[in-house]
């Protein structure tokens, strides 16, 4: 398959900045050219925060029921994408496009498993463009996926919280979790099964759901790593070399476990349910994954219809109060973090990025987890700082998607442009959120088909989003031929409770939207700002 953004139009781009910059008028001007002075004499650091599962259920984003005190505040001084979206729903393949600057067809990464470095040896990864160019990068947490780690993209050894046996995934600390998890590790060493234990030799063990514990931040992984990383970013003000340092949480991802403070913050009563706990109507089989991932947890095993995302309400509510706290949790440690870094005196130069790896569902779509096309696992939260930027504390409705990070962050450093990457830089967004801009964006999913049918087959599920509509194909992963069809129409059905697709009367629209969806995977990025 060819690539979506192909080097005539990664070539394209300075000129195109150019005209920008007569687009933008005075004020605009004057912002980009301030921040490229400050870059001539002292590159600009980059804080790169990554957070594991996190749809943008922030009070910034809108919220009314999350409390995030933290990222709020750092949206106050950041641009807030609105309309950011992932290429694909599920950590591993999220990452290594995000990482690379390049989509899933083309990094051939669509699954847990599949490390990017097998498929694309030669692919340079965002780090190491920054490597490349004199930084000195540090990796620390979840950056890449958890058993999918990628030592050539760090300056140094990757730093993680040691000395505990169990994956940061799973880590458990009341003392009945703990004796659990010791019992079953026992069981598996008699059984001479050691198929749990990662390349690390970390244990990888699913017990129960949720934990809460009157515990400090640092009995578990996230606050234990942030102190880490305090130290290091005191570290690296003394250094000479400007720094990429990416930090990775864990939580929100399951299990929900973290000190009882974050539960206290919240009244379970008061925490409303998903407004549209029902499979979309009309919506193929293979469209929705229900709740695959929670059913792996001792405590949500028990089900006759095991793939069903169907609980009941008491279940739902400690689920959804499980992803508030932990998301509570989450936002007092980039709280520390970038404390941290002003502390230092490196917040005037530093740029800072915050991203979750893809949406989740809490119960929507009679569903949980990720693993989906649709808009709440692909629309994510996407907040970055550049110092000195004219848009600085508003938020952006422009479409973004997490190909475009790569060379957003390559050109507000000055550094060169890759000719493979398959996204548009949005740095002039941030000095002119108004600007032209993409008309769509893509994101897919391939669905495992044991999951879905007893034949077997996996599907590949292609999807545009638009200004108005999404729309995804699905085809078996080896054929051509599409087997089914989905159309939203995101001004009259936000939630995408309707599946419009069989309608004649959108035949017309479907034809148009075909075309651009096969357009945008198979040739030159036609969409890129601005169009005029």
């Amino acid at each position: 398959m060819n690539k979506f953004l192909t080097s005539t139009v990664a070539l394209a781009l300075p000129s195109l900045r150019l005209l920008l910059l007569c687009l933008c008028g005075s004020a605009g001007s004057q912002a980009i050219l301030s921040a490229a002075e400050t870059d001539q004499t002292e590159p600009p650091n980059v804080l790169f925060i990554a957070v594991d599962d996190l749809r943008p259920e922030l009070g910034c984003y809108g919220s009314n029921v999350a409390k995030s005190p933290n990222i709020d505040r750092f949206a106050e001084t950041a641009v807030t994408f609105t309309r950011a979206y992932c290429q694909q729903a599920v950590c591993n393949p999220s990452r290594a496009s995000l990482m690379t600057g390049l989509r899933p067809d083309t990094i051939k990464v669509w699954d847990l498993q599949t490390d990017f470095r097998k498929t694309t040896p030669n692919a340079v990864t965002l780090p190491q463009q920054f490597m490349k160019h004199g930084y000195h990068a540090v990796g620390i947490g979840k950056i890449f996926h958890n058993n999918i780690q990628d030592p050539l993209s760090w300056s140094e050894p990757k730093l993680n919280v040691a000395n505990y046996p169990f994956d940061p995934d799973a880590v458990y600390r009341s003392k009945e979790n703990v004796a659990w998890l010791e019992n079953r590790k026992a069981e598996l060493i008699a059984k001479n099964d050691l198929r749990r234990i990662d390349q690390f030799g970390k244990w990888y063990l699913k017990h129960v759901a949720t934990e809460n514990v009157d515990l400090p931040d640092d009995a578990y992984f996230d606050g234990a790593q942030t102190t880490i990383a305090i130290e290091k970013i005191k570290k690296l003000a003394t250094d000479e070399k400007p720094f990429f340092m990416a930090v990775g949480y864990y939580r929100p991802h399951l299990p929900f476990n973290v000190p009882k403070r974050y539960w206290d913050m919240y009244d379970r009563q008061s925490i409303p349910l998903a407004e549209n706990p029902f499979r979309p109507k009309n919506a193929p089989i293979m469209s929705v994954n229900t709740a695959r991932e929670i059913r792996g947890y001792t405590d949500f095993k028990d089900n006759p219809r095991p793939h069903e995302g169907s609980f009941t309400d008491e279940q739902a509510s400690l689920l959804k109060h499980g992803y508030l706290a932990s998301v509570s949790y989450i936002d007092a440690q980039v709280g520390r973090l970038l404390d941290a870094l002003t502390k230092q005196n490196l917040d005037r130069n530093t740029i800072v990025v915050l991203w979750g790896d893809h949406g989740w569902k809490l119960g929507e779509h009679n569903s949980w987890c990720k693993m989906t096309n649709y808009e709440i696992d692909t629309r994510v939260p996407l907040i970055v700082r550049t110092p000195n930027a004219s848009e600085n504390g508003k938020k952006c409705d422009r479409l973004v998607e997490f190909v475009d990070v790569y060379p957003s962050l390559c050109e507000l450093a000055n550094l060169p442009l890759r000719k493979e990457l398959e996204g548009v830089s949005f740095a002039p967004l941030l000095d002119n959120r108004n600007l032209p801009w993409k008309k769509a964006v893509f994101s897919q999913f391939l669905r495992d088909g044991i999951w879905i049918a007893p034949d077997g087959v996996a599907y590949m599920g292609r999807c545009i989003r638009t200004h108005q509509h999404r729309y995804v194909e699905w085809k078996p992963k080896d054929g051509s031929d599409v087997v089914a069809r989905e159309l939203y129409d995101l001004d009259s059905d936000p939630q995408e409770n309707n599946n419009i697709a069989e309608d004649a009367k959108h035949r017309e629209l479907i034809q148009s939207l075909a075309k651009q969806l096969t357009a945008g995977w198979n040739s030159p990025q036609t969409q890129t700002p601005p169009s005029k």
